[in-house]
């Protein structure tokens, strides 16, 4: 068999342990990805969830990278090569359970991809929400505020790298992290989310209203 095509192991790192944990107790069916690279994530899901019920998996991403992915950026990608791993991946972590995994893939911004799902109706539809697109603060901002209105009462919105900032030439730039973001809406959310207990590398809240 074909295996898969991936070139780090960030998700196993930073999250995996946690999720063999978390999604159990809350067992999503409908979710969104904001941010899907080679489809670490995306193949957990599959593999996870789709052996014990059918899901539908919206997957989120440009596949231009961000700013560090760019020429000149610490984290230089041939990101044409990172999206064809993703479909690669994808497409085999499904085949393993036919009829099962309805993959959706929204190849563009998640601003505009978001908006559109609202749009069509899907507000409050999905149980669980994973933003790992952009690094940038005020992208981050955006996906949560979009991503919650996306998110069912009771669901999660776990947010990647919660501790991670870029450390340029120039200096570390509070605007080129995730944190101030997710603590921004936390703060403004408070009555609406719970933070779930969970090692910090990742931020996980659950919605509790609209």
């Amino acid at each position: 068999m074909t295996p898969f095509q991936f070139t780090n192991s960030w998700f196993n790192q930073t999250a995996r342990d946690v999720w063999d944990q978390l999604l159990p107790q809350f067992n999503p069916t409908k979710i969104i990805e904001i941010g899907s690279y080679e489809g670490a994530s995306a193949c957990y899901l599959i593999e996870s969830l789709a052996q014990q019920r059918p899901i539908e998996l919206h997957c989120v991403d440009t596949w231009e990278g961000g700013i560090e992915h760019q020429a000149g950026g610490v984290a230089q990608t041939d990101m044409t090569a990172v999206e064809a791993r993703f479909r690669h991946n994808v497409e085999l972590a499904a085949g393993r359970h036919p009829g099962r995994a309805e993959i959706v893939v929204h190849k563009g911004f998640s601003d505009d991809c978001l908006a559109r799902m609202i749009s069509d109706g899907k507000k409050g539809y999905f149980d669980f929400v994973y933003i790992d697109g952009s690094h940038q603060a005020p992208d981050v901002l955006c996906d949560a505020v979009l991503g919650f209105k996306l998110l069912r009462t009771g669901g999660v919105i776990a947010f990647d790298d919660y501790l991670w900032c870029e450390d340029p030439a120039s200096g570390k730039d509070p605007l080129r992290c995730p944190k101030p973001a997710i603590d921004a809406f936390v703060n403004l959310n408070f009555r609406k989310l719970q933070v779930l207990s969970a090692p910090l590398y990742q931020l996980y809240v659950q919605k509790l209203s609209d």
